[in-house]
C-alpha cells in the first residue's frame, strides 16, 4: 500500500472520528442529558472548557493600559465607593462585608475577588465589569450607563481588594 493511500485512509478515519464526536456531543447536550440546573455542579470538563474560552476572550479584548493611575489612593477609594454603590458586594462581598445569602445560589459562583486581584490585570477586570460575562450572574455595567472612568476606578479597587482592611472599606463607603 502506498504512502498516499495510507494517508488518505488515516485522514478518512480522523474525519469519521470527528463526525462521531460531534454527533455524540450534540446528542448529549441537545438531548437533555447535560444537567444545567442551578443546584447541579458543572461537569468538570465543561467547566474547564467554559473557563478557558471565557478567559481567552477576556484576554484578547482587555485594554492593556489603564487611563487612570491604578495605584493612586484616591482612585482606589473612589472605586470602593462605586463598588459599594453599584451593588457589587451583593454577590462578591467586600472587605469586612459578607455577600448576600441569595448569591450562594449563583452557578457558577461569583468570582473570589481576592483571587481575581492576583491573577487578572486591571484591563481584564475593567473589561469584565464593563461587558459582563454571558451565562453567569455578572452583568454589563456599560449597559446601565456606568462610565468607563467609573469602571476603571472599580477595577483599581478590585486590584487592591486583598490589601484593603474592613475598617478602611467601611470608612470609604459610609455616607459623609
Amino acid at each position: 500500500m502506498s504512502a498516499g493511500v495510507r494517508s488518505m485512509k488515516l485522514l478518512a478515519l480522523i474525519g469519521l472520528l470527528a463526525v462521531i464526536a460531534i454527533v455524540g456531543a450534540g446528542g448529549f447536550f441537545l438531548g437533555g442529558y447535560y444537567k444545567d440546573g442551578g443546584v447541579d455542579p458543572d461537569n468538570a470538563y465543561v467547566a474547564r472548557a467554559l473557563t478557558a474560552v471565557r478567559m481567552a476572550s477576556v484576554r484578547k479584548r482587555a485594554p492593556a493600559t489603564p487611563p487612570v493611575k491604578i495605584d493612586d489612593a484616591s482612585v482606589v477609594e473612589a472605586g470602593a465607593k462605586a463598588f459599594a454603590s453599584r451593588g457589587c458586594t451583593t454577590c462578591h462581598g467586600g472587605p469586612g462585608v459578607d455577600w448576600a445569602k441569595f448569591s450562594e445560589g449563583l452557578r457558577p459562583d461569583a468570582a473570589d475577588l481576592g483571587e481575581v486581584a492576583k491573577s487578572r490585570s486591571a484591563g481584564e477586570i475593567f473589561w469584565v465589569v464593563k461587558n459582563g460575562i454571558n451565562m453567569t450572574g455578572m452583568p454589563s455595567f456599560q449597559r446601565i450607563g456606568v462610565t468607563d472612568d467609573e469602571i476603571w476606578r472599580i477595577a483599581a479597587f478590585v486590584k487592591k481588594f486583598p490589601a484593603v482592611s474592613g475598617e478602611d472599606y467601611k470608612k470609604w463607603t459610609s455616607a459623609p
